[in-house]
Formats: C-alpha cells, sequence, structure tokens
C-alpha cells in the first residue's frame, strides 16, 4: 500500500509540473503610423569626437603635452630655415590652421652655448622670427604667433658633442592659449 501511494504522489506531481499555465494575449490595436520621437540630443563619446574636438576640451596646457608642433633646427651661427625644416613648418601651420586653429603659439629661439649671452639672444630672436615668418607665409594667422628668444639659457642638452649642440639650435613652439572661435 505505501508502494501504491509513493506511485500515486509522484505521478501526480508530475501532472502538476507538467501542466504550464497557457497565457492567452489580446490582440493589440495596429501600431502608430509616427515614428517615436528622437531621443535627446546626448554629448558623444570621445571616441566619436573629431580630433580638433577633443583638443579643444583640452586646455593649452594639455595640448602642448601632446607635443604635436615638431621643433625645427638651425646650423651653427645661422637662422635661415632649412630645406628639411620647412616640410617640418609646413606641417606645424597645417595644424595650426586645421586642428590647433584655436591656439595662440610662442615661437622660442634657442641657441647652443657658444658665444655670449647677449650675442645668443639676438640670434635667438632672428632664429624665433624666421620660423614666425615662414608660419605666416603659410598663412598662419600673425596674431596667434608670438616670439621669444631664450638664447643659450635654456639649453636641451650639455654634453660637449656636436649632436648635442645642433640638438639646441632649435626653433621650439610652445601652445600658450587658447582662443575663444
Amino acid at each position: 500500500m505505501k508502494k501504491s501511494a509513493l506511485v500515486m504522489a509522484l505521478l501526480a506531481m508530475t501532472v502538476v509540473v507538467s501542466c504550464k499555465k497557457k497565457v492567452v494575449t489580446q490582440p493589440t490595436a495596429a501600431a502608430p503610423t509616427q515614428p517615436p520621437p528622437a531621443p535627446a540630443p546626448t554629448s558623444a563619446p570621445a571616441a566619436q569626437l573629431s580630433r580638433h574636438d577633443q583638443l579643444m576640451k583640452m586646455s593649452a596646457d594639455e595640448i602642448d603635452r601632446q607635443g604635436l608642433l615638431a621643433e625645427v633646427h638651425f646650423d651653427y651661427d645661422k637662422a635661415d630655415i632649412r630645406d628639411a625644416d620647412k616640410a617640418i613648418l609646413s606641417k606645424n601651420a597645417e595644424l595650426l590652421k586645421g586642428d590647433l586653429d584655436f591656439v595662440k603659439v610662442t615661437v622660442e629661439g634657442h641657441c647652443d652655448e657658444r658665444g655670449s649671452v647677449e650675442y645668443n639672444l639676438a640670434l635667438g630672436e632672428r632664429r624665433a622670427k624666421a620660423a614666425f615668418d615662414h608660419l605666416v607665409s603659410l598663412g598662419v594667422p600673425a596674431d596667434r604667433l608670438r616670439t621669444v628668444s631664450y638664447g643659450k639659457e635654456v639649453s636641451l642638452c650639455s654634453e660637449k658633442s656636436e649632436d648635442c649642440l645642433a640638438r639646441n639650435r632649435r626653433g621650439h613652439f610652445t601652445v600658450t592659449e587658447k582662443i575663444k572661435k
């Protein structure tokens, strides 16, 4: 008898478990013919922003730390723009007219350690002015550029090798300010 009670209980449980409640859905009204309203605009994720827009969100110091503007170099005791450096200045000009069209830049003139402080300040100024003039000739507005000479006072390298001296003879570009467009 215990066996038949156990079999009956198992059979009853099987019937209860296997019976699912049937959900009856009512037909719905026809879908509206107009599309739903567009969601309110939100700011796009950084990955979708253009390079220009990403840079605009940065401070002048953050942009400068990106190192986007390349340096140019000068021959010993010269302030003439070399042919290879004209290509560098062209790329810098394109950036300043494109993705960086909202910044002001200081063109710094630097020299190696040879010569007096006064002489190197004057040479550094001529170097900065040569780079400035070349950028303006390529269409960069002059009011977005300024020059400064550091002469031999701010060197990159202090070794006595020609390579080190050549690295110090440079025009450096520092992003100093964002302007409102």
